[in-house]
């Protein structure tokens, strides 16, 4: 495909990071030269100097041949005049970031009346990761499919665990849980793994389960966490507004800490029922005041790295907290997974998988439709929602006789309400919600996952 991206901050960065490994051809739109010049230099994409509402400037990036066009700067009316405006000269479809509250509420207005493809909230998208865990902490990660009938939960394994140096084979006779392990993460290595694996002390587990299954299979490997009923969100930006309004709304009481007084009282108004306090959210005095130590949630959600990182890990250290660290620009990421940091959320990385999905769905054909999708260790592994069309060149085939690439496995199948773990006599049919998680290759069509 044809891409501009009109933006080259750090969602477009890695929207440029992302696409171009899936050799679609690249042009990136930024006023700033040095910003420009950071990704032409570092990844295969084109770059124009330029202000990606003026119409000349987007037909010198080729509007008139472009497939899409995505708009993230930091303004959301300029991404949405981009969208017009390409819309108008090259009928392509269009992708706007936009995060203002105030248009939470018009989106599917916006979209319809200004013809585009997606809008995109990365401080939404991201409040509503980390509100999924907070209703379930036992889990350091929660991704949902088959609109939120199943789900794909992460957690690590400790050297206390009943799975340290279990076998898989024997996971389900000596537990009795309905639950899949699709992938395990270790060290810098992702596996998909077959009976023989055998689990280690700081593995990433991912399981697939519906969450009753799930809530059973924590129990029985000790580590079972109630839904938090209290939590605490250090910074009062756009990511706690949406999350505290989530949060608010499952019954969870919630406390914000935000150090710039006009923006307190805007929260007061817009959250009467938050607790807002004015302060410094680093001031342990400040902390141990508003009840820290006996607190069931914690996220760090100012807006610099390092100090989130600190208030995790002091949280951990004096609290049973379920934390949860927002990143945007750190990427060490070697160094951050060795870290007690509890849950890590990137919203530029959340954006950019939203805009991957509708990448890849507008480029699949006639055997499936990718209707969710996630990166799973640091992008080595994909977690992919497809639904199954009649003449797909899977369905109606028993699994046992379907030959798959390497790396691939089944998830699960969500058939008329019903979940299931396949077996090798199970089939995929029309209709069907399918999890398919690969490693090593990617894929737009769920044909792609048989060898030629």
């Amino acid at each position: 495909m044809n891409i501009i991206i009109v933006g080259c901050g750090k969602v477009g960065y890695t929207l440029v990071e992302q696409l171009s490994n899936e050799d679609h051809n690249l042009v990136v739109i930024d006023e700033k030269p040095e910003k420009v010049q950071y990704i032409t230099d570092r990844l295969d994409a084109m770059g124009i100097v330029g202000n990606g509402v003026n119409h000349k400037t987007l037909l010198d990036a080729g509007i008139t041949t472009a497939d899409l066009l995505i708009a993230v700067t930091g303004d959301d009316e300029k991404n949405l005049l981009a969208c017009v405006i390409a819309k108008k000269t090259g009928h392509c479809q269009t992708i706007a970031r936009v995060r203002n509250p105030i248009y939470n509420s018009e989106v599917e207005f916006l979209k319809k009346e200004f013809g585009l493809a997606m809008i995109i909230n990365p401080e939404r998208a991201a409040a509503l990761e980390i509100a999924r865990i907070f209703q379930f902490p036992s889990a350091i990660r929660v991704d949902s499919f088959a609109k939120g009938h199943v789900e794909l939960l992460h957690f690590k394994v400790t050297d206390k665990s009943p799975l340290f140096h279990m076998k898989l084979f024997n996971l389900h006779q000596t537990l009795h849980s309905d639950v899949l392990v699709c992938t395990v993460v270790r060290e810098d290595e992702v596996i998909i793994p077959n009976g023989d694996f055998e689990f280690q002390e700081n593995d990433i587990v991912a399981i697939v389960s519906q969450r009753h299954n799930a809530i059973e299979f924590f129990r029985k490997i000790g580590i079972m966490k109630n839904r938090v009923d209290n939590a605490i969100l250090a910074g009062g930006g756009k990511v706690s507004y949406y999350l505290a309004k989530s949060l608010i709304e499952s019954g969870i009481k919630v406390t914000i800490i935000e150090i710039d007084h006009a923006r307190c009282e805007h929260l007061s108004e817009i959250l009467p029922e938050a607790t807002i306090i004015c302060g410094d959210a680093t001031d342990q005095e400040l902390l141990a005041e508003e009840g820290l130590e006996h607190a069931q949630g914690f996220a760090a959600l100012t807006g610099l790295d390092e100090e989130n990182i600190l208030l995790s890990l002091y949280a951990n250290r004096i609290s049973k907290a379920k934390t949860v660290t927002k990143i945007n620009r750190i990427s060490f990421n070697s160094v951050i997974n060795e870290l007690n940091l509890g849950s890590i959320i990137y919203p530029r990385i959340i954006t950019a998988d939203y805009i991957l999905k509708h990448v890849r769905s507008t480029n699949n054909s006639r055997n499936s439709n990718v209707e969710t999708l996630y990166k799973l260790a640091n992008g080595k592994a994909e977690a992919l929602e497809f639904i199954i069309k009649e003449d797909s060149a899977v369905a109606n085939i028993p699994l046992q006789d379907l030959n798959f690439r390497k790396n691939t496995l089944i998830g699960c199948i969500y058939r008329n309400g019903k979940v299931i773990l396949p077996t090798g006599q199970d089939m995929m049919k029309a209709g069907d919600s399918v999890l398919v998680v690969i490693s090593g290759y990617r894929i737009s069509d769920i044909k792609e996952i048989l060898e030629d």
